[in-house]
């Protein structure tokens, strides 16, 4: 890649803590820590076993997810269909299994296919006229969620399998969720794809330059593609997961998860603008929103109190990556 396609992305070379997950997660970690250290005093059952490993299933329904969002804002895109297409998967997975017969593992590979197509073609129409992502992922949004209302009449449609069942609410050893297994290969395979491969140094080139990145030899419209049908595909892998968990298949589920996933990115450092972030910042901005979202259930905060929060959480992370790139910039 050519040196005009300038980006924050740390360059290649030995590891070290700037190069895994940068100084600036540092704080994100320490925050993390007073909060659980917070919360253990605080809220009853916190500190258990079963609460904990609970907190740990529930990233892995929205981590997935968070890890491709991260690509797609680095690049300078946003996706608010992911929780849509979720919910489409689910209720694909009902209609097609308990409906038509259906083999699962048939049924599965169609949905995540058809997800990837859906994705892949938002990319398509951000490429081809320039339409932001964030009013083409709109419009999907409210598609995709009433397609699969439509399908379904509103119902969740029981699926009989104990086996698919174990794959979303599973124990190894009857302690360790299956599903938070899912999650933390998602997170390795996102790191390194983000970190060493040549189509990650590309994501971060676009998002930082585009002009520069088509000047360098870069695919730019390629590149929002892939990054759009990457998250597609990660919504519909949560999407079956938690149809999983549920035995169903349930045009409801996912609801606000997109804006979780979005929330875990920015908390974690990825910068709206394009350009930065890392894998390892979303992964402790998952961890930070799960755990948050458990404690204060924990202590009885109103459900409406809880949305004030979080949405304070995530403006206050908004400034800070403010803040730190105009301090980038004036170092620059």
């Amino acid at each position: 890649m050519s040196s005009t396609a300038t980006t924050n992305r740390p360059g290649p070379g030995a590891l070290s803590w700037h190069r895994v997950g940068g100084w600036d997660n540092l704080g994100l970690l320490l925050a993390a820590v007073v909060m659980f250290v917070c919360f253990s005093l605080t809220a009853p059952n916190f500190l258990t076993t079963s609460n904990l490993l609970n907190v740990l299933q529930q990233t892995a329904f929205f981590g997935i997810i968070a890890y491709a969002m991260t690509l797609v804002i680095v690049a300078g895109e946003i996706d608010i269909s992911v929780g849509s297409q979720a919910a489409l998967s689910s209720a694909l997975l009902g209609v097609l299994v308990a409906h038509h017969g259906w083999p699962m593992w048939l049924a599965c590979l169609a949905i995540m296919l058809q997800a990837v197509l859906v994705g892949a073609l938002a990319g398509w129409i951000r490429a081809r006229w320039q339409v932001p992502s964030f009013i083409i992922t709109l419009a999907l949004y409210m598609a995709l969620r009433g397609l699969a209302m439509m399908i379904t009449d509103t119902y969740a449609i029981p699926i009989d399998s104990g086996r698919f069942f174990y794959w979303g609410d599973g124990k190894i050893f009857g302690q360790v969720p299956v599903a938070a297994l899912y999650m933390l290969f998602a997170f390795a395979v996102f790191a390194v794809l983000a970190r060493f491969s040549v189509f990650g140094r590309s994501v971060y080139a676009v998002g930082g330059n585009p002009k520069a990145a088509h000047l360098s030899g870069i695919r730019v419209q390629r590149i929002r593609i892939a990054v759009l049908a990457l998250t597609g595909l990660a919504a519909a892998v949560t999407g079956l997961l938690q149809s999983a968990q549920l035995s169903s298949g349930t045009p409801t589920i996912a609801v606000g998860l997109e804006f979780d996933a979005i929330a875990a990115a920015i908390i974690g450092g990825t910068s709206l603008s394009g350009g930065r972030g890392t894998v390892v910042g979303t992964f402790l901005g998952v961890i930070f929103v799960a755990m948050l979202a458990n404690g204060m259930v924990l202590l009885g905060v109103d459900p409406y109190a809880q949305n004030v929060v979080r949405g304070g959480v995530v403006l206050l992370a908004v400034l800070i990556n403010v803040l730190r790139s105009e301090r980038s910039a004036l170092r620059t």
